[in-house]
């Protein structure tokens, strides 16, 4: 299936604010292994002049991954045939524990390249109480329609992956 008719010019803000929580951040540095004071430490993060815990720079992605989602189901593209094949995030400020974070979406370019559509997104990242932006990420992915002879994807693993796309986008 090919993406949807008008594609191109879908914009959208994202439904949700999505907060930076303190454990939030402390328990993504850890997974990452980011050492560093100031992703867990208050005082540490103080001292380098910021007012909270310093989210590490790809935390974003657990945001990024909400505001994505929406636009491969507005797209009426199969996740099985998505790949990410590029991201470009420009960091406005850092991005602080206790932010309230409202994204807008919109497609930027769509191009079909040898049976493949590839998309450009921007997500422009926002401080609700100030509406200055935070950050702006370029997310380009391919997607590619079922050829013939390809497998079907097995049922039971894409019920798994809708499942978990479902709580990450807190449905």
């Amino acid at each position: 299936m090919a993406i949807k008719e008008g594609f191109a010019d879908v914009r959208y803000v994202v439904e949700d604010v999505y907060e930076v929580a303190r454990e939030k951040v402390r328990e993504y540095s850890a997974a990452v292994h980011n050492r560093h004071p100031a992703h867990h430490d208050t005082e540490a993060a103080r001292e380098l002049g910021y007012d909270g815990v310093v989210a590490p720079p790809t935390f974003v992605a657990i945001f990024g991954v909400i505001a994505q989602s929406r636009l491969l189901e507005l797209g009426e593209m199969d996740i099985t045939r998505v790949m990410q094949t590029d991201q470009r995030i420009v960091y406005h400020q850092p991005l602080l524990d206790g932010m309230r974070l409202d994204c807008e979406v919109s497609v930027e370019s769509v191009r079909q390249i040898a049976g493949a559509d590839i998309i450009v997104s921007k997500n422009l990242v926002t401080d609700r109480a100030t509406g200055e932006p935070v950050l702006t990420t370029y997310t380009t992915v391919v997607h590619r329609e079922a050829a013939e002879g390809d497998e079907e994807p097995d049922a039971d693993v894409m019920a798994m992956v809708r499942r978990t796309q479902s709580k990450e986008v807190g449905r």
